[in-house]
């Protein structure tokens, strides 16, 4: 990606106090739980992710410095209203929409997909968040789960938090990654002005075009679903933003994955029967109109993100080692290209 800086402006296009209004009413609410099940909860995700910061530091090797910060342990609205706030920030809006009711309008979808959105994220490390990036943990989403998997709260809570607390590691001690992915989004996002109306021209076009949109996600992964046609209508710049974001994605979330099985059998009990029972509940089929929202809002994308990522970093450390596989986070220029996720031997032969 070229180093001319740009400013994203879609975001001002968007009521985003309206979307949070929006989706505050329309989420439904968490699994039913005492106010002791809720303190405890509360209080278990805070302390687990404490925990889980030096053990992740240890097994990664990277080492921000500093002391441990607090996660901040939310329901369903106040994760929408954390996202709203995040959004607003990556998309450069700002509190005051160009227009009115355009901006109401957008607003009310954007709070519509968060409320769906805001139902099964367990955690989040939020980069763009307040005082300079927060972890996010989600208690009604965490209770929900474990008991749907029925394995023991305590494990899975600090489970949970191994992930959730790579991503703050990740993004704490290489601080240009969430510059890199905001220079992305910027390009992504860029307002298109008056052509967007060909946008939606060539996007009718593709989807008259195409009988079948059916495609094997392993051999030709960006062209599924909504990513697919999202590409399918981009200027090259945004393809290649969007390629940038998708491989960055995949790397994060592999790379939290490998994390969470090499430090998960020191400090939870129990981690096999979760790994084993959680994988079988990402496979799990979902019902027509839930397996539609996830294909367009880019679940089946995230899935493949986690199996392409892990199986990256696994076998790349396998071969080199956590230290060399560290060269990863030096620059953009040293992330792998999407034609290496899948070939790793490939970025060792580039980079290392």
């Amino acid at each position: 990606m070229s180093d001319t800086r740009v400013s994203p402006s879609v975001g001002r296009a968007v009521d985003w106090t309206f979307a949070a209004e929006v989706g505050a009413k329309l989420v439904r609410p968490g699994p039913a739980a005492s106010d002791y099940t809720r303190r405890q909860v509360i209080e278990q995700l805070a302390e687990a992710s404490r925990n889980a910061e030096v053990p992740v530091r240890e097994v990664t090797g990277l080492h921000e410095g500093g002391e441990i910060p607090e996660a901040r342990i939310v329901n369903r609205p106040q994760w929408i209203k954390a996202a709203t706030q995040s959004m607003r920030v990556m998309t450069g809006g700002t509190e005051e929409p160009k227009g009115v009711i355009s901006g109401r309008i957008t607003g009310a979808q954007t709070g519509a997909v968060l409320a769906f959105v805001s139902q099964g994220i367990l955690g989040q490390y939020d980069p763009f968040g307040r005082d300079g990036g927060e972890l996010l943990l989600v208690y009604p989403n965490v209770i929900g789960v474990e008991r749907q998997l029925r394995v023991q709260p305590s494990d899975f809570r600090l489970w949970v938090c191994l992930h959730e607390v790579t991503h703050r590691v990740q993004f704490r001690a290489n601080p240009w990654l969430a510059d890199h992915m905001s220079q992305a989004l910027a390009v992504l996002t860029q307002d298109a002005g008056d052509d967007v109306t060909q946008m939606v021209a060539r996007l009718a076009a593709h989807l008259k075009s195409r009988r079948d949109y059916v495609v094997d996600a392993e051999t030709e992964p960006n062209s599924q679903g909504m990513i697919g046609l999202m590409r399918a209508v981009q200027a090259e710049p945004q393809r290649q933003a969007l390629d940038q974001l998708l491989v960055l994605g995949t790397l994060l979330e592999g790379h939290a994955d490998h994390v969470m099985d090499a430090v998960g059998p020191k400090v939870v009990p129990s981690v096999a029967t979760i790994r084993r029972r959680f994988d079988e509940r990402r496979q799990r089929k979902q019902p027509p109109l839930q397996r539609i929202m996830r294909a367009l809002l880019g679940f089946d994308a995230k899935l493949s993100q986690y199996t392409r990522g892990k199986k990256f970093v696994d076998q790349v450390v396998s071969r080199v080692g956590m230290t060399r596989f560290n060269t990863v986070w030096s620059s953009a220029e040293t992330l792998p290209l999407p034609s290496e996720i899948d070939k790793p031997q490939r970025w060792i032969d580039r980079v290392l």
